[in-house]
């Protein structure tokens, strides 16, 4: 019985203790948080036995994911390359909107985002590519090239409606090459090339958006659904540049704060930011206690794109710590685990994976306590959500088959080593 369910839990132990510590804060604050969801549907069970049937299915998917050895990750990675242009370009066209965010497909009465597919994708193609062109000194001078070549295809269309996933998943890239030892110059280049496309973005948004005041208040958060579990089709929309008007009233918004009395606070025009702050400031340091926030009921995305707020004012600053302590974890376990590997591909896939997991948590974290332009981005398998929720578990498998792979190698070389001091043991009598 105990080899049977050893056998289940493979790889890492702390990886799986994280694993499992993420997904009980994620059950115990996603039914704390859900209340809107609750109000709506007019069930207290509803909104929970879906999340729960999510995770559970991530968590099959993670337990077959790693259960396949790394090198049949290359085989995949042509595929998920085609079928995430393939998606990206169908959600670009016919997809389905939800209040002004044109991110979803829906196959077979399953809704998904392509966006979430061709971020792991991504990853899987820069690793092998980094990988296959190692040299002694670093990765070779054409490995920018292949990198950007596939970029090009994928990252556009993501831009197009999703442009906080589009710089996260450019920030991973970029954080790959570095790790993948890409020559400095050419990184150099590539800074100096991006910072020119921000400004020339930020300058056109600013230009031709239209800061709407709480039109968007709601608008282009994660995986938002209605009361009836529909996503719902908003109208007015201007052509390509219909969500410029979101992304400036985002950064006026940020960049045009300042220190008012609560009083002041327009709970109208700055309800998602303002609710969030509240939510902090009346932890008091040791929190409320599970279940006992307030303004969960004012947060409109308060279980997902807030809900590191919640976690805050329910559990105080020990709770906030330990969240953020649980997603490091993640991070130096899985650079400790890379560090084992005999090859670079597995190594450049688990790390790839990990920051993808920890700065996408770093986003949410910094947009909950008003460090940066809410982003839309969740916090990973935390918050409430479809797509996002398996996506996640899936790369979590990776990252344990990686584990089970550098363990392996790990315990050849210890028996090797211990062969060979026995034969020179024997030699020596």
């Amino acid at each position: 019985m105990n080899k049977k369910f050893s056998n289940i839990f493979k790889g890492d132990k702390v990886i799986w203790m994280v694993f499992f510590f993420l997904c009980i804060i994620s059950v115990i604050e996603v039914f704390s948080a859900s209340s809107e969801l609750t109000y709506k549907g007019g069930s207290y069970l509803a909104p929970m036995i879906k999340h729960l049937s999510i995770l559970v299915l991530g968590i099959f998917l993670m337990v077959v994911t790693l259960n396949i050895k790394c090198k049949y990750f290359k085989i995949a990675t042509p595929i998920l390359l085609t079928v995430s242009f393939l998606t990206l370009i169908w959600v670009a066209l016919a997809g389905h909107s939800t209040n002004g965010a044109q991110r979803w497909i829906s196959l077979f009465g399953i809704q998904f985002q392509p966006s979430e597919i061709a971020k792991g994708t991504m990853v899987l193609a820069t690793a092998q590519i980094l990988s296959a062109m190692q040299t002694n000194h670093g990765a070779d001078k054409h490995a920018m090239k292949y990198i950007l070549s596939v970029c090009v295809f994928i990252i556009p269309p993501i831009m197009a409606e999703n442009l906080s996933t589009a710089a996260l998943l450019c920030t991973i890239i970029f954080l790959m090459m570095v790790i993948g030892r890409v020559p400095v110059q050419q990184l150099s280049r590539l800074v100096g090339a991006v910072v020119g496309i921000i400004l020339l973005v930020v300058t056109a948004v600013m230009t031709l958006g239209e800061d709407r005041g709480n039109i968007d208040q709601d608008k282009s958060m994660t995986e938002v659904v209605a009361a009836n579990g529909k996503t719902t089709t908003t109208e007015g929309r201007r052509g390509v540049f219909h969500r410029f008007d979101t992304w400036k009233s985002r950064i006026d918004k940020f960049m045009n704060k300042k220190e008012v009395s609560p009083a002041e606070i327009d709970l109208d025009k700055d309800a998602q930011t303002a609710y969030a702050n509240i939510a902090i400031a009346s932890s008091n340091f040791i929190g409320k206690g599970p279940g006992n926030s307030v303004e969960r009921d004012f947060l409109s995305q308060a279980f997902s794109d807030f809900i590191y707020a919640i976690i805050i004012e329910e559990t105080g600053i020990e709770g906030a710590v330990f969240v953020a302590m649980l997603y490091i974890i993640l991070l130096f376990r899985t650079g400790r685990i890379a560090n084992r590997c005999e090859n670079n591909f597995p190594a450049f896939l688990a790390m790839g994976l990990a920051l993808l997991l920890v700065i996408q948590a770093l986003f949410n974290m910094c947009v909950a306590v008003g460090l940066v332009p809410v982003t839309g981005q969740p916090l990973p398998l935390i918050s409430k959500g479809g797509t996002s929720t398996i996506i996640n578990c899936i790369y979590i498998g990776a990252i344990l088959s990686v584990s089970r792979t550098a363990k392996k190698n790990v315990a050849e070389k210890d028996a090797d080593v211990c062969g060979k001091a026995c034969a020179t043991a024997e030699k020596a009598v």
